[in-house]
């Protein structure tokens, strides 16, 4: 599994960078998290709205930061 963590380095992303982590750890999962901070590179993904969370390429969230609980449905 690969998680992508999308900000600008913020408290708010570093909050989500947090719960993703702590998410796979409470599922027992083996993830790739990759926190991503370069303007270019989130562009790219055509992400509008940070922080933002993807799953295996999959955007699951923008524009908020997710509890723990919350991105533990997402797997």
């Amino acid at each position: 599994m690969n998680i992508k963590v999308l900000g600008g380095g913020c408290s708010r992303c570093e909050a989500l960078l947090k719960a993703a982590k702590q998410a796979t750890a409470n599922k027992g999962i083996e993830a790739e998290i990759e926190y991503i901070t370069d303007m270019e590179k989130i562009m790219n993904y055509g992400i509008m709205s940070m922080p933002a969370l993807m799953i295996d390429d999959k955007l699951v969230s923008a524009g908020k930061v997710l509890k723990t609980a919350e991105i533990e449905k997402y797997f």
